[in-house]
């Protein structure tokens, strides 16, 4: 928002137009799959009522996600897509005069501990 010029549109990320095309979208879909459902079947009346408080449901709840994530959004730092984090790039960087020759040791046999569990007391026994 800081770096927006005067009369210059803005992108579609930081615009509104975006995230209410989506919502609408999805109030537009919600509304006629409960106008469709909500009456059960076609020889009922549709109930308009319900699909008009589905699409509005819809249409809030996908807008307030939409935003949440507009404003979640952070742009990476320059240094980050240059190779200086963990995936450094290793194609001048491998050393191939100095092999580790030795053999491995070999791994330890698993024991495996049995539990054993005392039978229960019999009533005569007690």
């Amino acid at each position: 928002m800081a770096d927006q010029k005067p009369g210059k549109p803005r992108k579609l990320r930081t615009s509104v137009k975006g995230p209410l095309m989506f919502s609408a979208f999805w109030a537009v879909l919600a509304f006629v799959t409960v106008l469709i459902f909500a009456s059960g079947g076609s020889a009922k009346t549709p109930r308009f009522d319900l699909a008009f408080t589905g699409a509005g449901i819809a249409f809030i709840v996908t807008l307030v996600i939409a935003a949440m994530l507009a404003m979640s959004h952070k742009e990476n730092s320059e240094h980050l897509g240059k190779g200086s984090g963990v995936n450094l790039s290793s194609a001048g960087n491998r050393r191939t005069d100095s092999v580790d020759t030795a053999p491995a040791r070999p791994a330890a046999p698993l024991r495996l501990r049995t539990l054993t569990v005392p039978a229960p007391a019999t009533p005569s026994e007690q």
